[in-house]
């Protein structure tokens, strides 16, 4: 059993809903994203997911765009984002990480080269925006070869036919995006993310987490109630970034950041407690 799927198995067993920030490798700072992580730990987070810096994020809104430019200027690459995971793990090995990013610096690296070098540093699970199902087998060998999951993303145009295609690629869970756009954008609906997330549970066993257009502990709550794990990135990232521009050092940025974690802990707890 894949470290995620034991981590959603213990959660069905307590009762909970995973939560899952999400912050870019490298942003505020290299030197603050490994106690970053932990500190998203102590705050309540089940899963980690890091983005890999790239300059062309194309499903990120404008917050997140920001954070994986501020990345690269301080120098990260997909090799700091594995550094980081084998940094996080000398004190954590039970919290399970997952990258997302783009197919280029992976494929950059080589299928093989990436899965010897991911699976070494101690990372679960890869997430790509932009590879389709129809050209992930090389990917996914590689990938079960070392263990290692691979995420989907799920939007709400997903047609029938495709939804089947991704989730007999998908392992870990499946990520719905919850709104038509970007990272950041519009409003939820939740009745229409419930009636998305039981035409997914239709086609697979695998847990489904949401993301895109949670803000704070209210609309995680509200996912909560219908989703097996709630994905948090663009409030956190505008949080610290917020409070960089207030004067604060990414330390104290960093606790800003966990702090607002720790409140969308308790929204997602309040509803499945």
């Amino acid at each position: 059993m894949s470290r995620i799927a034991g981590c959603f198995e213990q959660l069905v067993e307590q009762g909970r809903k995973a939560v899952i920030p999400y912050i870019v490798v490298g942003d505020p700072s290299l030197e603050i994203t490994v106690d970053l992580m932990h500190e998203l730990v102590s705050s309540g987070a089940d899963i980690i997911e890091l983005g890999v810096p790239f300059s062309d994020p194309m499903s990120e809104g404008p917050v997140i765009q920001l954070a994986h430019e501020r990345a690269l200027a301080n120098g990260a690459s997909l090799r700091h984002a594995l550094d980081t995971v084998r940094a996080f793990r000398e004190k954590n090995q039970t919290t399970p990480v997952l990258l997302m990013g783009y197919a280029n610096p992976v494929e950059h690296m080589g299928y093989a080269k990436f899965a010897d070098a991911a699976a070494e540093a101690g990372l679960d699970a890869l997430l790509t925006v932009d590879i389709p199902p129809e050209e992930v087998a090389p990917v996914n060998a590689e990938l079960q070869r070392v263990g290692m999951d691979n995420i989907f993303l799920v939007a709400p145009t997903t047609p029938d036919e495709r939804l089947h295609r991704i989730v007999d690629q998908a392992s870990g869970f499946v990520y719905y995006v919850s709104l038509k756009g970007v990272t950041g954008a519009g409003h939820l609906d939740i009745d229409n993310v419930a009636h998305h997330v039981s035409r997914i549970r239709e086609n697979t066993q695998l847990p489904v987490a949401v993301g895109f257009g949670i803000k704070d502990a209210e609309s995680a709550a509200a996912v909560a109630g219908v989703a097996d794990g709630v994905v948090v990135g663009s409030a956190l990232i505008n949080a610290m970034a917020a409070a960089i521009e207030g004067g604060a050092d990414h330390t104290a940025a960093g606790k800003v950041a966990a702090g607002l974690l720790a409140e969308i802990r308790r929204g997602v707890d309040s509803v499945t407690s």
